[in-house]
């Protein structure tokens, strides 16, 4: 197989859940097309086979097709039946290969994706949380939240799957859980993490703590202070960022895993001369490390503006209407396995959705993001 196709490689060890009799097409073939497919623009499996058949003799000079292209009803069938962590963790290890390891700042944050639910059979609508590695822009894995279960015991489990020793692990305020910092702690990760309403004590005593040291301007308090102004069309947003890293004065600070600081931003919004300000609390295991700190809040952003806002407005995600057993978690996988590809394809200067039509109209570009050199 060309060097370029290296990634189907990857998927050749995944059990086939079809019974034996059933298999008139390989698994690798069907995989490989629905791959092909989604980065060239397909979001449905009727779009999926007729990419395939469009493209039908350029697809042999790789795959076997011994009986041509599967219907709609067969990628239906075995993508409802693919057990997700197969794909996840087969996908996973071809991006993992490419950069060597898990480093930097990593984003874990949920997603619904709206219209996977089905009403009528009483299957309200998938959640997926993901982990996005920032500094490679690539999402690394997901778990898909039990419908008896939530976020705060879906983001250990997607830990454990994941190597991501000596990073920094950002989350939103779900993931502002003891076991949650437990994990990470073990996993050998630093953390920061949202602070809300939905740990009151807490909460109170670091917005408190801040707000009073915020109207004394810090007076006889050792606090690290970062600031940074961005302009675009007219908006104006300004940031302040404190750390500070005494955290003795916190009541429950020995039942959090190295709490070692506490963090407050500042932000300060101003559209056509109208301001807004917010103000949000952080708890971290870093000490001492303002930068960090202040990268690590802007960083956790890029999970929602370069992953699941891109799924939505360049994938249609929350149209998508595969239901099935595992069909909806798969075509997710599906998506993200071509958004890690296309966004680090970077010859090219458009954005993802022009992309996948110039991947779909120009073979020789699609091999190019098919090949994947993580933007070198």
């Amino acid at each position: 197989m060309n060097k370029e196709l290296e990634i189907f490689e990857h998927f050749k060890d995944i059990s086939d859940p079809r019974i034996e009799r059933k298999k008139l097409h390989s698994l690798i073939d069907i995989l490989s097309i629905g791959i092909s497919a989604v980065i060239c623009g397909a979001d449905n499996w009727n779009e999926i086979v007729t990419f395939g058949k469009a493209k039908e003799a350029w697809l042999r000079t790789f795959l076997e097709l011994k009986n041509g292209i599967p219907s709609h009803d067969t990628f239906n069938r075995v993508f409802s039946l693919l057990t997700p962590e197969w794909l996840n963790e087969s996908s996973m290890n071809f991006f993992i290969s490419k950069i060597e390891e898990i480093k930097g700042h990593v984003s874990i944050d949920g997603k619904t994706v709206r219209r996977s639910g089905d009403k009528k059979n009483g299957n309200s609508a998938i959640h997926i949380v993901s982990a996005w590695l920032s500094n490679a822009g690539l999402s690394i894995g997901q778990v898909k939240v039990d419908d008896k279960s939530n976020e705060i015991t879906a983001i250990p489990e997607l830990l454990d799957k994941l190597d991501v020793s000596n990073s920094i692990i950002s989350i939103d305020a779900m993931g502002a859980q003891k076991k949650i910092t437990e994990k990470i702690v073990e996993k050998n990760s630093d953390y920061v993490i949202s602070l809300k309403e939905n740990h009151p004590k807490l909460h109170g005593e670091v917005s408190n703590y801040f707000q009073s040291a915020y109207n004394n301007n810090f007076e006889d308090i050792k606090v690290q202070y970062r600031k940074s102004e961005e302009k675009n069309h007219g908006r104006i947003e300004k940031r302040e960022y404190w750390l500070v890293s005494n955290t003795d004065w916190i009541t429950q600070k020995e039942e959090w895993s190295e709490l070692n600081s506490v963090g407050m931003v500042r932000s300060e919004v101003t559209v056509k001369e109208k301001r807004s300000v917010e103000f949000r609390y952080y708890i971290s295991s870093l000490k001492n490390a303002p930068v960090l700190f202040q990268n690590s809040v802007r960083k956790h952003w890029g999970i929602e503006t370069s992953c699941h806002w891109i799924l939505d407005i360049a994938f249609r995600e929350d149209e998508s209407r595969a239901r099935n057993l595992h069909a909806a978690e798969n075509f997710t996988l599906l998506r993200k396995i071509a958004l890690n590809l296309l966004k680090n394809e970077t010859t090219t200067k458009i954005g993802v959705k022009g992309k996948r039509l110039k991947a779909g109209w120009d073979e020789e570009y699609f091999l190019k993001v098919i090949g994947f050199s993580n933007g070198s």
